[in-house]
């Protein structure tokens, strides 16, 4: 990774925050719908450059880095006017994401082989079309503006689904680690939702409060483990063994899509730590205890959907861990949020170790 990904990374840093705060600042399911469809804006931004950037060196062309610069500045102020993308900052959202898609568009268009070439003007299309209703979602209100969003996101997600990526090269050691990075800085972000919930005078805090900012660390920490340990060694392994062709269907599918499920769950559980470490005395509310235990669920499911896409099995462990970490939830209501998350801590933990000591496709990724 070169350290202009590095740079254009941080501002994700800031945009991953910013949704955990537009969610908890007003707590109903309408946020919980906005905040999805930022998330979906905003991991959509980072996947396209993700996939410019294995295209192109940003190391050694300067009008490369310079428009790589020029995108991060505008998804900087993607990220500020996340709070009011719905309200009177709509627009600046909007202009803000058409400028940033148009540099990407424009760049892989113009810096690439001809073959490569084709196939980005082949999703142009939809790679503009997306985000300019998105700017004109900016000047709607309630319902309407809404289903612009939908279809906005649709049109964007979808054409590299309906039209196919043939044409374009993947480099996999390169591509991996970009995904690798945007997870370390998901899980980063949950540190921050923690601390930033706290407040700054530690010795002035209750002890719960410590305590489950403890525990909270330490289920990011385990989160890391069952992504780091062995599942993204075994994603990479899949993704080298593909033939061209397949390794872009595959980066499509199993990274850009099926990754923003593993991404979402890591933000719905900083959500959760966010709500539990402000007031660990008091059991949750439903949707933060949906978003702490429903979150861990997710994080798993993301990484099941990508097994079944990948080689067509599921693992049995993370699936029945996934089901209890839903089926809790009822408990989760009814408990003093700190003991809600020791128990959901618990129960990763367990997966954790298991996988740790008993599992067969562990220990052969690793060994690979």
């Amino acid at each position: 990774m070169s350290p202009v990904e590095l740079f254009f990374d941080l501002v994700f840093v800031f945009g991953f925050v910013q949704v955990t705060s537009f969610l908890a600042d007003d707590v109903t399911w309408i946020r919980v719908a906005q905040s999805i469809a930022l998330l979906a804006v905003l991991w959509w931004g980072w996947v396209t450059y993700t996939w410019l950037t294995d295209a192109v060196s940003t190391e050694e062309n300067v009008v490369e880095r310079v428009v790589i610069f020029a995108g991060t500045a505008g998804m900087f102020l993607v990220a500020l006017a996340v709070p009011s993308a719905f309200k009177h900052g709509a627009v600046l959202f909007g202009l803000a994401y058409f400028v940033v898609r148009a540099l990407h568009v424009t760049l892989y268009a113009t810096a690439t082989p001809p073959e490569t070439r084709a196939a980005v003007l082949r999703l142009a299309p939809g790679f503009l079309g997306g985000p300019l209703l998105l700017v004109v979602a900016g000047f709607l209100t309630g319902p309407l503006q809404g289903a612009l969003w939908i279809v906005a996101l649709a049109i964007d997600y979808g054409v590299a689904f309906v039209r196919g990526v043939v044409g374009f090269q993947i480099h996999p050691e390169h591509f991996v680690d970009r995904y690798r990075d945007i997870v370390i800085i998901a899980l980063g972000e949950s540190v921050l939702a923690m601390g930033l919930g706290i407040g700054t005078d530690i010795s002035a805090l209750p002890q719960e409060t410590v305590v489950a900012a403890f525990l909270g660390i330490v289920l990011a920490a385990v989160l890391a483990w069952l992504y780091f340990d062995y599942v993204t060694l075994a994603m990479e392994a899949n993704l080298v063994a593909a033939d061209r062709h397949e390794r872009a269907r595959m980066a499509r599918d199993t990274y850009s899509y099926v990754h923003l499920l593993i991404i979402a769950g890591i933000i719905f559980v900083a959500f959760g730590l966010k709500k539990t470490v402000s007031h660990p005395q008091i059991p949750l509310e439903l949707i933060p205890a949906i978003a702490l235990c429903g979150g861990g669920a997710l994080y798993l499911f993301g990484d099941m959907v990508a097994r079944v896409r990948d080689i067509g099995t599921i693992s049995k462990p993370r699936l029945v861990v996934a089901l209890i970490a839903c089926a809790i939830i009822p408990i989760v209501l009814t408990v003093p949020s700190l003991i809600a998350l020791a128990g959901v801590l618990v129960l990763f933990l367990t997966l954790a170790a298991f996988e740790t000591l008993y599992s067969e496709r562990r220990h052969a990724a690793r060994r690979a």
